[in-house]
This record gives structure tokens, C-alpha cells and sequence, in this order.
């Protein structure tokens, strides 16, 4: 299993289809975006060839791939708005494992020791992010990697005909 990443610095037409893809799966939408209720859910959205390449000037984006399929994304923005805990020099991360055959086999871990290497290198010491209460595999993935809880955001997304908190997890580099 070769697992590799690069800095995506150019968006093209082939990985917009990617990104729209995962960003339209029905297993990926309740894990990956916030929906207040169950129109949200079900509501499908496409990101144009622009909106990525903007996405551009406020995320770190890098592509994760196992041997040569693309498999997934993740990425950083530094010090958003939406931080729990406003300290300057925070990273706040996302990933996203994107193709069904990238996940349950650690990629997501060695994808996150990658991403952490690259946020220090920027100088920056601590990394904040959000995973929904019912997702408990990144749960347990974010405490296997030394993240620690900081807080709960009640009431933040809709799922499973109930709506769940987010919990902010830190840690510091």
C-alpha cells in the first residue's frame, strides 16, 4: 500500500469531478458538512472549477492518494473566524477520504501525521477541528493522535432525525 500526497496548487477539471463527487455522496454529506435539517441533507451542491480555485486563497489544500488513485483531500485554513478557542497561529483541518476503497485502512491517520508536519513547518503550534458527535471513528482517529476535547457546539447538525453536537477537539505541536 503506497500512500502519497500532493500540494494541490492548480485545480483541474478532472479533480473538480472528485471534489463534487465526494462532496455528493450520501455517506459523506452527514460526515463532512454541517445540515440544519433533513432538506439540507438531501440538497446536492457543485463547486465550479472558480469556486476551487478560490477555495484556494484561504485553504492549504493536499490530495491524498493510494498508489495512483486520488482517494481523498484534506486541508488547513489559518486562524478562521469559526475557532472555538480564538488563539493565534491555529490551524483548523478537515479530511475527507473521499473513494470507499481509501477508508478503514489507516490512511486517515497517516494522512493527518502529514498534514500536521506541513502546519508546523509553517511555524504554526496547534491544530483545532470539529467532528460530530456520531462520528465515532474520527473520534477515536483525532484521540489516537493526541487531540483533546475542548468544547461542544449544541444543536449543530442534523442527522439520523435528531440533531447532534460538534466537538471541538486541539492540540498543540
Amino acid at each position: 500500500m503506497n500512500i502519497h500526497f500532493t500540494k494541490l496548487n492548480q485545480p483541474t477539471t478532472s479533480l473538480l469531478e472528485a471534489f463534487n463527487r465526494w462532496e455528493n455522496d450520501s455517506e459523506l454529506i452527514p460526515l463532512t458538512r454541517p445540515n440544519q435539517d433533513k432538506e439540507e441533507l438531501e440538497r446536492r451542491c457543485n463547486m465550479t472549477l472558480n469556486d476551487l480555485t478560490h477555495r484556494l486563497d484561504h485553504h492549504h489544500i493536499y490530495l491524498i492518494y493510494l498508489d495512483d488513485q486520488l482517494i481523498g483531500e484534506m486541508n488547513y485554513m489559518i486562524d478562521p473566524g469559526h475557532l472555538y478557542k480564538k488563539e493565534t497561529g491555529t490551524a483548523w483541518i478537515g479530511i475527507t477520504i473521499g473513494e470507499p476503497e481509501g477508508r478503514g485502512k489507516g490512511i486517515g491517520y497517516v494522512a493527518i501525521k502529514h498534514l500536521e508536519a506541513q502546519i508546523k513547518k509553517q511555524g504554526l503550534m496547534r491544530i483545532e477541528l470539529g467532528v460530530f458527535e456520531f462520528n465515532t471513528q474520527a473520534q477515536k482517529l483525532y484521540k489516537r493522535l493526541g487531540y483533546k476535547e475542548i468544547g461542544r457546539l449544541a444543536d449543530f447538525t442534523f442527522w439520523n432525525n435528531q440533531m447532534w453536537c460538534d466537538i471541538r477537539m486541539e492540540k498543540y505541536l
